[in-house]
């Protein structure tokens, strides 16, 4: 974008724990402009300048009146949860402003309604924005495609006490790359915990262990163990500054291309 023509970005969920970190990437970002902040009614933040949470003052005040403040924006930005994102979803859709979503968490109507979505607007939906995690998604279908036979897979996330979704969606994509390129389906073979005298590991399965606690940002390894030999592919967060900057970068290329439809971050980093 040019320094004549900022982007103009609204933010979703301003007083969550993504909430400051997006607000100090775009302030950041010579080429964008915060636009529009929004809060759920009732919260504290209501009224009061979106930069607070960053020790900013920015002239742009949280308001929970997403039409009212959305006309503003070119795109919006959306960490929220699965009721409120599908809720913007369809102001941005009626008003004809994009959207980048990381909520996670979405039942297959909320997916409906995300690829319904794009037939108006651009939509950019993923369960991490990182970069590095999406080049971690490209790795795993090499090494999906590569051990085939005769490894068994697991998938082990670790993240922070707050989260309130299991497995993470960034896991959950993760196994559903790796059943994809074996010819999987990914709600046939998953086994989400294991108890008890569950007999022999079945070979085509592909299993999910959940670790919650602290301030874990955010930790994925997927393990293609064999005989004599395990294969790890890992990606760690140390801050959620890197889910940021991806959403920025999603952002910039919804609106770069002019796009509509449904789109992910393997198509911003053009790794299709």
């Amino acid at each position: 974008m040019s320094e004549s023509k900022p982007l103009r970005i609204a933010l979703a969920g301003i007083s969550g724990r993504m909430g400051r970190v997006l607000v100090e990437a775009v302030l950041g970002a010579d080429d964008c402009r915060l636009s529009a902040a929004l809060g759920r009614a009732g919260s504290a933040m209501l009224g009061q300048d979106a930069g607070v949470v960053a020790g900013r003052i920015t002239g742009t005040l949280v308001s929970s009146d997403i039409e009212a403040v959305l006309g503003n924006a070119d795109v919006l930005i959306d960490f929220t949860r699965p009721e409120s994102t599908l809720y913007h979803l369809a102001a941005c859709r009626k008003l004809g402003v994009n959207i980048v979503v990381g909520t996670t968490g979405f039942d297959e109507a909320g997916k409906t309604a995300l690829r319904e979505a794009g037939e108006d607007i651009g939509v950019v939906f993923a369960p991490n924005m990182s970069v590095g995690v999406n080049l971690t998604f490209k790795l795993l279908e090499t090494a999906a495609r590569i051990l085939a036979t005769g490894y068994d897979i697991e998938i082990v996330e670790a993240h922070h006490r707050h989260k309130v979704d299991a497995p993470s969606g960034t896991a959950l994509r993760m196994g559903e790359v790796v059943a994809e390129t074996l010819g999987r389906d990914l709600a046939d073979c998953a086994v989400y915990g294991r108890e008890g005298v569950t007999g022999e590991r079945d070979p085509s399965t592909i299993g999910f262990a959940t670790v919650r606690g602290g301030d874990v940002v955010g930790d994925h390894t997927v393990m293609f163990m064999g005989l004599g030999e395990r294969v790890e592919i890992s990606h760690t967060a140390s801050s959620r500054a890197t889910f940021a900057q991806g959403a920025l970068r999603a952002a910039r290329w919804l609106q770069d291309g002019k796009r509509k439809g449904l789109y992910d971050m393997q198509d911003v980093l053009e790794l299709r």
